[in-house]
Parts: structure tokens; C-alpha cells; sequence
């Protein structure tokens, strides 16, 4: 699968307090949540984006809490995928957890500026910037993380896994 949106460009250090400030983390809803994305950090973000795009981020991208909704905001607010120098690990599996794609790639923060019109090529972990005309290679998640993503999420890839056992079982 190819995700295609507009690059919006952070720093260092964006912790989960300004993905989604604390006062809001009692909200169930995630479209509620998404409402907030970012607004710590940048008032305009939720205005600004377009389903599809893609957050750029340098080092430490959702460093802070364990707080899951981090993610869950950005995917429902309609970010398709956020590219990073690196990500703080338990923010990286709450992502992987919720399905939303992630990617490792330094690279790419130097080489596409905020609203370079980019690519990601899923399986691959190929980067590319239309904007520019340049491409980049991120580390592509193993098989079975990509299924996880696919599937929307951890909680729906390990009901299909347990369906998948339960028909064999009953063959």
C-alpha cells in the first residue's frame, strides 16, 4: 500500500503532552481526540492538514507518557503516517498497537521541507518526495507488522489470528 499526503515538518523531543494535552485524555472518543492533535505545539495543525498527510519529525517523536492516545489522535485526526529520525519506543509500539504506520528515517527529515508533496511506499519503506524528485529508504516493518497495520491495529490482527486457529482447529 502507498500513502500519499503533504509533509508537516517538528522538531526535536515532540513529547505526548503536545500530541495531546492531558486535559483531554479522559475523552473516549478518538474523533473528539483528534480534534486537539497537536494543539499544544501548533494551534493550526488540526486546520492546516488534509486526510492523508504525513507528520516529518526529528529525534524522540513521541518521547514523554505511555499515553496511547498519542497515537490514536494523530491517526484520528487523518494522518496516514508519521516519518521521524527516531521514535521513543513505547510510543513506536502504541503505534504499531493502533495501526498507525511509522517510519525510521533520517534522511528523509533532512530532504523534504514542511508541504513537500511525498509518498511512502509501505512494503518497501521507500520515501519519496514529488516535491522534490528525491527518495529515501526507511527500515520496512517485518511481514507481520505490516499484516498488524493492515488490519488496522493489534486488537483486529489477533482476532483474525484466533479465528484462522479456531477454523483449522475445527477442520
Amino acid at each position: 500500500m502507498t500513502i500519499k499526503g503533504k509533509a508537516w515538518k517538528y522538531g526535536k523531543n515532540v513529547d505526548t503532552d503536545v500530541i495531546i494535552p492531558g486535559r483531554y485524555c479522559n475523552i473516549g472518543d478518538p474523533m473528539v481526540l483528534a480534534k486537539h492533535c497537536m494543539e499544544d505545539l501548533d494551534p493550526e495543525f488540526v486546520n492546516k492538514i488534509s486526510p492523508g498527510d504525513i507528520i516529518l519529525a526529528d529525534s524522540n517523536f513521541g518521547c514523554g507518557s505511555s499515553r496511547e492516545v498519542a497515537p490514536l489522535c494523530i491517526k484520528a485526526a487523518g494522518i496516514s503516517a508519521v516519518v521521524a529520525v527516531n521514535f521513543a519506543r513505547i510510543f513506536y509500539r502504541n503505534s504499531i498497537n493502533i495501526g498507525l504506520p511509522i517510519f525510521e528515517c533520517p534522511e528523509a527529515f533532512v530532504g523534504i521541507d514542511e508541504e513537500d508533496e511525498i509518498t511512502i511506499d509501505q512494503s518497501s519503506g521507500i520515501i519519496k518526495n514529488l516535491t522534490k524528485g528525491t527518495s529515501f529508504q526507511a527500515a520496512p516493518f517485518p511481514e507481520f507488522m505490516q499484516k498488524i497495520i493492515a488490519k488496522g491495529g493489534l486488537v483486529a490482527y489477533a482476532g483474525d489470528r484466533l479465528a484462522e486457529l479456531k477454523k483449522v482447529k475445527n477442520q
